[in-house]
């Protein structure tokens, strides 16, 4: 089913006018309410916190501060709301260690150029449907980087402490995500 993305703002943020031209044609195409567009990075973290997106689509290869950077920045900001906004990534790169690298960064999705309609609507689909928990660590600002649901089994903890146990104890039944890695 469609999801309505008529009420959203999202927050463009991508150098190159012939992909942001793109980017926001496809947003229009999904009906989405509100597109604020900025050509790089440093400006649309001036305004962030004054316009509190729903979501960032930003691009990773931008000057003088990359995509990498400005999600960093977006994490550590003390606005608790617009810190915890979902970020996707635009890139040309797929290698797995810069997936890693903005998963590290605190990015919710990573969408590889070049863009298709589908991809696109299935990573807005993504961070609203099953938005993921936010982590704010002394190390690690941002959406929680495990994926993979599984259920722990007994007597294995989690970081928090907690104990499976399948003999009906206080965590049964809870849905613990691990990443595909771990």
């Amino acid at each position: 089913m469609p999801i309505d993305l008529s009420q959203l703002k999202i927050m463009l943020v991508e150098d190159d006018l012939a992909m942001r031209n793109l980017i926001k044609q496809l947003l229009q195409a999904f009906e989405v309410g509100r597109i604020e567009e900025f050509n790089n990075a440093q400006d649309a973290l001036r305004e962030i916190t004054e316009s509190r997106p729903d979501i960032v689509i930003a691009d990773w290869m931008m000057e003088p501060m990359d995509g990498l950077a400005f999600a960093r920045n977006i994490r550590i900001l003390k606005n608790k709301i617009v810190r915890t906004v979902p970020i996707i990534m635009l890139t040309g790169h797929t290698e797995r260690r810069r997936v890693e690298q903005a998963r590290d960064s605190g990015v919710n999705e990573y969408l590889a150029k070049p863009v298709s309609a589908s991809a696109m609507y299935a990573r807005l689909q993504s961070v609203i449907e099953r938005p993921r928990a936010f982590i704010d660590t002394r190390t690690y600002h941002g959406p929680d980087r495990r994926r993979k649901q599984i259920t722990l089994p007994e007597g294995m903890e989690d970081r928090r402490g907690r104990a499976g146990d399948r003999k009906g104890g206080p965590t049964e039944g809870i849905v613990f995500e691990i990443s595909d890695d771990e």
